[in-house]
């Protein structure tokens, strides 16, 4: 899985799925359109037989064609917030530019434009339009503001942070208090990713943050700390320190409660 790297060592998760992904899950929506449309007419034909005139079953016809190739794809798209028949056998979804769920108008738009770009031109207008961007967004897409993400990648392990042997005495005395929140959640999500940057990166990086979090951490470090090593004994040590202070606000309210309840009332 491809990821991108923000400037605070963020990796975005969020996979665009690429246009061989989309095009399966088109074709198989509409094989199933394909069924279920013959479904409808074979149905209508036995409950009309021989009652209907041309002008009427060209009128029926067409409210299949409609029903079909924009009112279910927008309606099943609109409730299940961009899945289809397709996108969840291929484990997709079309979500917002921002990530979020999809809304009617954003599906509405889509299913019109997909009449032009997919039904009548076979897809070819999406297939060229799908070049020319990185997520691979046919027309329908670039004015809804939405593309196609996969839902399915690989999970990923999470490293276990572990308390650097040799730094274990300097962090059960450091002074980590005054770290701030959001610093701490840049150091850990720095130290989760590290594994995948790449060397220079990695080692830039970790220079930085090591250097941002010296300004909160008191005593410094011994002096010939690496800096991802001391990243890593703050966060452990900040890890162990709020287990520990959550574990005796849960004994102290477990006490109260056992008080109270041994308190005699009436």
């Amino acid at each position: 899985m491809s990821s991108v790297v923000t400037g605070e060592a963020v990796v975005l998760e969020l996979k665009a799925a690429g246009f061989a992904a989309r095009g399966l899950s088109v074709l198989i929506d509409i094989i199933a359109q394909v069924i279920l449309a013959i479904l409808l007419l074979l149905l209508i034909g036995n409950v009309f037989g021989g009652v209907l005139d041309d002008a009427l079953t060209r009128a029926l016809v067409l409210v299949v064609v409609v029903l079909l190739l924009l009112v279910l794809p927008v309606t099943v798209e609109t409730v299940t917030r961009g899945k289809s028949l397709g996108r969840l056998v291929m484990g997709l979804r079309i979500v917002r530019d921002d990530g979020g769920a999809i809304r009617f108008r954003h599906a509405f738009i889509r299913g019109m434009l997909a009449i032009l770009e997919i039904y009548m031109l076979v897809g070819s207008l999406a297939f060229l339009v799908s070049l020319f961007n990185e997520r691979s967004k046919r027309l329908g897409d670039l004015l809804a503001g939405t593309y196609a993400m996969r839902e399915r990648v690989v999970a990923r392990s999470r490293a276990v942070l572990v308390m650097p042997p040799r730094l274990e005495h300097w962090a059960a005395t450091a002074d980590i208090g005054r770290l701030p929140d959001a610093l701490g959640r840049r150091m850990s999500q720095f130290l989760a990713q590290a594994p995948r940057l790449t060397p220079s990166a990695r080692t830039a990086l970790s220079r930085d943050l090591a250097a941002e979090a010296g300004r909160h951490v008191f005593p410094a470090p011994p002096a010939d700390t690496p800096p991802e090593e001391f990243l890593h004994a703050v966060i452990a040590a900040r890890r162990d320190r709020d287990y520990a202070a959550m574990m005796r606000r849960r004994e102290r309210t477990e006490s109260t409660a056992k008080r109270l309840h041994n308190l005699p009332f009436g």
